[in-house]
Parts: structure tokens; sequence; C-alpha cells
């Protein structure tokens, strides 16, 4: 997997206020569930390392995230890890071109700035930006909205925020027939994996989760 994102989706500049979030490139993501409550199990220690242990809320997030690729043919996982009230995974986006026809708009009904309280834990990892994936859809796009003016809007049904979406939404309604108060937040996290090394970093980083719980800022 790094090998192949060197060679394909190296990407030495990219500014969030011009990219687009339908390109192809790799994306690490994190969402929360709502008010950081452990919805999805818990970290088993007494173990030769330390686990997540899933509930059966927990399967069906890990269920549902495994199936991404079903739904969205051009979408290749990296390393995820369900946590006992986060998620952190890879997508990447492999289009063999990219179709920007079929634009949608939507309002920006947040600040597209966290709040210190709402960002990703052990920010080894840098800069994630907070996305906005409620849905709002509008009469049709600007002619003037360049692509950073579009980042909080939806950019179309093969994009990031479309992707995301989608997965927290057959989530929420599958978790609330065992669980009446499970939710996530209404943002998600994303930040552009930029080169291989950081890919690798990102991906360790996954995988070393579980272990790292204790230290983990949303384990406060």
């Amino acid at each position: 997997m790094p090998d192949k994102y060197q060679d394909k989706y190296r990407i030495p500049s990219a500014r969030l206020q011009t990219w687009d979030y339908g390109s192809n490139a790799a994306y690490f993501i994190t969402i929360c569930t709502k008010h950081r409550l452990h919805s999805f199990g818990e970290i088993v220690e007494d173990l030769p390392y330390a686990a997540m242990e899933l509930n059966v809320t927990g399967k069906l997030a890990k269920k549902y995230w495994l199936e991404i690729p079903l739904h969205f043919s051009f979408i290749e996982l990296g390393n995820f890890v369900i946590m006992p009230n986060h998620m952190h995974g890879i997508l990447i986006i492999d289009k063999p071109r990219v179709d920007r026809l079929d634009v949608e708009t939507r309002r920006c009904l947040v600040s597209t700035i966290p709040k210190p309280n709402e960002m990703a834990s052990n920010d080894t990892i840098p800069n994630e930006t907070p996305s906005n994936d409620t849905t709002k859809k509008q009469p049709g796009p600007s002619t003037n909205n360049n692509i950073g003016q579009m980042r909080f809007q939806n950019q179309g049904k093969h994009t990031i925020s479309s992707i995301v979406g989608s997965y927290k939404s057959v989530v929420y309604k599958n978790a609330r027939f065992i669980n009446s108060q499970f939710g996530w937040q209404r943002l998600f996290y994303d930040h552009i994996i930029r080169d291989a090394r950081s890919f690798e970093t990102i991906q360790n980083y996954i995988a070393n989760n579980p272990s790292n719980w204790r230290d983990d800022k949303f384990n406060k």
C-alpha cells in the first residue's frame, strides 16, 4: 500500500482552500460519537497487547466501514480502527477519471475552525480539517464559486463528504435499533495525506491507537 501510494498519489502541495475533495488522494478520517460516549466497546489491556473489544454497535461500525468499497467502487481502504468513542480510517480515492459535472452545493452550517476540545486525539498527526456532512441542496452551484469556497459544501456524490456522510447515516440508522442513545458528532475531521512517509506514519498511528488509549485525548 505505501509503495502504491508513493507511485500514484504523491501530493507535494495541496492547499485546503483550493483542493477538490473528490480528487484521487488518500484521506485520514476521524469520526467521534456524540458527546464522546463509549458506544463501540472498551479497550482490554490484560492481554499481551491492548486491544479493542467491540460491542454489537462497534461491530456494526466496523462492518459498514469495510463495506464502503462495495458501494463506492473507486474507494480503497487503508488502516482503520474502531475505538470506544471514535474511529480513525484512511480512505483512498482512486478514480479512473474525475467527473465534476454532478456538483451540488450546500450551505456551511457551522464554523470551519474546530474548537480545541474537538480536535483529534494524540495530535502527532498533522492538521486534520473539520468537514460538515449535513447536506442541504440549493437550486444550483454559483458560477463564481471556486473550489475553496465549496470546501464545506456538498461537492457531489463521489466526494469524501458524501462517502463519510453515507457511512455515518447507515451506522446511525442500524445502531439506533440496539442503542437508542447512539449518535455521531455532526462534524468529522479529514487530513489530506501528501506523501508516502506521511501515509506510513498515519497507518502506524491507527494501528497503535488501542495501545495508546491511556494517553489518548479522547479518553478524558
